[in-house]
């Protein structure tokens, strides 16, 4: 049994598009500012916590029910001595947009973003901890686990329903250097390559993307790295060959960024 203090990763291959994370004391935790590819929300059992979404700062305590859109910049961690504990929960992009689209949220295609970061609907908070549960339960079957997932992510959207479409369109140069950095993020990247690959000087670059993004090229890069990191673990590859395959210099550069981004070591998160 993990200690109280340890993280613990629930993946099941039959449910790929969802994974869980919890801990029971995370007083010691400390989340450096990263993103997700993936869809976040996550319910705090105990305790207090400092939680930055995007560009707003909020004290939640227990009861609340966070709500992370993909690529959004976020961090929660304890604001005092007290054990905080708290179960995450994150969800595939595509498939959570199938569930918007079913819904009537998401007709063309495209993810819909909630405007809303956090609640105390106490629907919400029980619903996501009973999914947890069966989740982690041995003797509860795919079938049931499956159900069970739609049944409370189609029910989270018409309690909090999606933003509309979009009215103004993002920075394209931006959006060009952040998919350079997608496509080459295992590479050592320079920033010129970025620059030329935008059509953007160094300093309009990082300026800018860090406003559009949250944080900057070099954070972007390292932030994908982890996530490729947290694929190959998953699939149960080796820490060191994972080290080398996401572009770190070495094991222990991944450990120390893998802490940082994950609050936890790639070993506690593969299991």
């Amino acid at each position: 049994m993990p200690h109280a203090s340890e993280p613990t990763f629930w993946h099941d291959p039959a449910l790929p598009f969802i994974e869980a994370r919890a801990i029971a004391d995370g007083r010691q935790v400390r989340y450096g500012r990263h993103a997700h590819r993936t869809f976040s929300v996550g319910a705090v059992i105990g305790g207090h916590s400092t939680y930055l979404n995007g560009t707003r700062v909020e004290p939640i305590g227990a009861g609340t029910v966070v709500v992370i859109n993909p690529d959004t910049v976020h961090a929660c961690n304890p604001a005092e001595s007290a054990a905080w504990s708290y179960r995450m929960f994150y969800l595939d992009v595509a498939w959570l947009t199938s569930l918007q689209r079913e819904a009537g949220f998401a007709d063309d295609g495209r993810f819909r973003p909630f405007l809303t970061t956090w609640t105390m609907r106490p629907d919400l908070f029980n619903g996501l901890n009973r999914l947890y549960a069966l989740l982690i339960d041995p003797h509860a079957g795919t079938l049931q686990k499956h159900t069970a997932v739609i049944g409370y992510f189609a029910a989270l959207q018409q309690a909090l329903h999606p933003a509309p479409a979009p009215r103004h369109e993002p920075n394209h140069r931006l959006v060009r250097a952040a998919e350079y950095i997608d496509d080459n993020y295992t590479q050592p990247l320079k920033l010129d390559d970025i620059c030329e690959a935008a059509n953007l000087s160094a300093s309009y670059l990082v300026r800018a993307f860090k406003a559009q993004y949250g944080m900057t090229p070099h954070a972007y890069m390292v932030n994908r790295r982890i996530e490729f990191s947290r694929a190959q673990l998953r699939r149960g590859h080796a820490i060191a060959d994972v080290a080398a395959e996401a572009g770190f210099a070495d094991q222990a550069h991944l450990q120390r960024a893998f802490r940082q981004f994950v609050a936890a070591t790639p070993g506690q998160y593969r299991g």
